[in-house]
Order: C-alpha cells, then structure tokens, then sequence
C-alpha cells in the first residue's frame, strides 16, 4: 500500500482509509469479533489511516477501535471527531462547536480510545451558532497541549474553511464523495487544492449501493438507516439500479467488480484525495484494498463521465433535516 499526503503540514496517511463507522451503528447489527479481525487484516494489507467519531454508536466503535489497536497504537493513524450530540440511548441531540466542549470531547474521545493524541482530529459539523474561529481557537488549543496532531473538518463549504484555516492549519477536509455525490467537484475541491489541504472522501461506494449488492429496498436490514435515505427509497431506489448497472458493465469489461471500479474512479481524481471505504468484513476490505491497483484509459474515464456525470443520482444524499447540517 502506497501513502499519500494530507495537506501540507506533513500528515501522511496510507492511500486507503478504513470508515469503522458501520461496525458499531446504521447499517444493522455487526459482529464485533468480525470487526476487530477487520481492523487487525487492514494492517496486514498496509491500511493504516482508521477513520471514526464519538457519535458512532453512540461511543461505541472508538472504544471498539481502542481495543483493536491495542498494543500497536504507533502503527496507526487514527482520526475521529467530535460535535455531533447523542444521548447514551443514540438520540440526536444537536450540534456543538462550543470552545469548552471541544476540550471536553477530546478529552472523552481520548479515553475510549485508549491513546494519549489523536492523529487527525475534525469538527464534525460545523455549528452555525458558534463562530468557526472559536471552534478552531479550541482545536488548535489541543495541538499545543499534544493532545492532536492534525486538524480537521468535515462537512465544511468554502468559506467556512478559509476561515478555519487562517486560524490555525487544517489538513483535512472530510466530505462524501462518489460516483453519485460528485458535488464537491463544483467548488470544495478547488477551495482545499488552492489551501494545500487534503481531501477524504467518505462512502465513495455511495454507502454500499454501487456494489451493486442491494437489488430491492427490503435487501437493507430493518434496522439500516439507509432505509430512510432518499437515495435507497422508491423511484429513487430503481433510478439509482440503473446507474449501478450501467457501471456494472464498464467493471465487468475491465474484469473488475462496481465496487472496486467506483473505488479506483475516486482514487484517482488526484493524489490529494483518500477514500476511506467502510466495510465489517475481511473478504470486502481484501477486495476494496485491490482496487488500488487499478488504472484507467482516457477513454475509460470519459465513458464512466458518461454515465455517470454530476447530479446523476436520484434524491438527496440526507433526508431534508440532515442536509441543512452540510457544507457549511
């Protein structure tokens, strides 16, 4: 496994991530055991760029997270973050950029994850009643006193971001990107390249819907979350089918699977961007972690902006609520 580059301050991550996310919470009941074994096999395959947040669970999978890094802590780089609010019984609570609470968080997230400094550390949403240079004054506040390496956001538009970043350097700037969540392509990207900060990509297999492995909404568990996203209901649903077989046949020419081929398409917009694909099994992850090794022609490339051009997905990515929280 290659390394890329996070931003310019020097955060230097494997070319693949691993979101943990699902081994605690949204998509249905997960195998812990399973999940460790997961976590311990991507070190095997060089993927040590872990990816997770207090609110997963709720708390739940960065103490999962702890106990798979356990003993080899130096071996990874681990990123989770803070200010999304839920209650021990996983209700949502609001959103939280206060400045005492950015201490807080850190100190709590810290202590289920059992390490002393957290690698790369991100607002998770950005909180319109707090002014983003108070946020990133706390953020920056952790760096000082060792307790985080790299700083963060996720979520985050343009301006908010270069006001961050006049505050104290970001490295990193998460947001969901794909072969159907090609919005950042309209500014995000240009904004982070032009401030030397590098780009995470979260779901980039659009939440497991271009594996091309749900053919029908009751394939979701009944307690998966994505049963309530846009993108998995009704016309949607059978919209987006369509989408995922036409790249199903580009993937099967290349003698590839949709997932790897919508993996290796995000990989290679540019060597700033990481994906972080999620998964709670073993065999994915080996599959996920060939995908670096494929290439494209010019003419492979044009075909998959083809079929696959911005906007093409049908619905929004969050229910109507959830998308007022982003790009902030």
């Amino acid at each position: 496994m290659n390394t890329r580059k996070l931003g310019d301050q020097g955060l230097e991550v494997s070319a693949q991530g691993l979101g943990c996310m699902g081994m605690s919470d949204f998509y249905g009941e997960a195998d812990e055991r399973e999940a460790i074994a997961t976590i311990q096999r991507a070190y095997d395959l060089g993927v040590t760029f872990l990816d997770t947040a207090d609110m997963y669970g709720p708390f739940k999978n960065e103490r999962l997270l702890g106990k798979a890094i356990a003993g080899r802590r130096d071996d990874f780089v681990v990123a989770t973050k803070f200010s999304i609010l839920r209650g021990e019984d996983g209700s949502f609570v609001g959103v939280c950029g206060k400045p005492e609470y950015v201490h807080e968080a850190c100190n709590a997230s810290l202590g289920r994850l059992g390490i002393d400094h957290i690698d790369l550390y991100y607002q998770h949403r950005v909180d319109p009643t707090v002014p983003i240079e108070e946020t990133v004054g706390a953020m920056a506040e952790l760096v000082q006193a060792g307790k985080v390496r790299y700083l963060g956001l996720s979520e985050a538009g343009p301006k908010t971001i270069r006001r961050a970043h006049q505050i104290h350097p970001v490295a990193a700037l998460q947001t969901e990107y794909s072969l159907w969540s090609r919005d950042p392509e309209d500014d995000i990207l240009a904004t982070v390249r032009e401030l030397g900060i590098g780009f995470v990509a979260y779901s980039p297999l659009g939440r497991g819907f271009l594996s091309g492995r749900f053919r029908k909404p009751e394939d979701l568990p009944e307690d998966d979350w994505r049963r309530f996203n846009p993108r998995f209901q009704g016309d949607n649903f059978s919209k987006n089918l369509e989408l995922v077989d036409r790249i199903t046949q580009i993937a099967e020419s290349k003698g590839v699977s949709a997932a790897q081929l919508a993996l290796a398409w995000v990989a290679v917009q540019g060597d700033d961007i990481v994906p972080i694909p999620g998964t709670t099994k073993r065999a994915n992850l080996e599959q996920n972690v060939a995908a670096i090794q494929i290439d494209f022609t010019t003419e492979e490339l044009a075909r998959i902006d083809e079929v696959a051009p911005k906007g093409v997905a049908a619905g929004t990515r969050y229910p109507e609520q959830t998308m007022q929280m982003v790009n902030l």
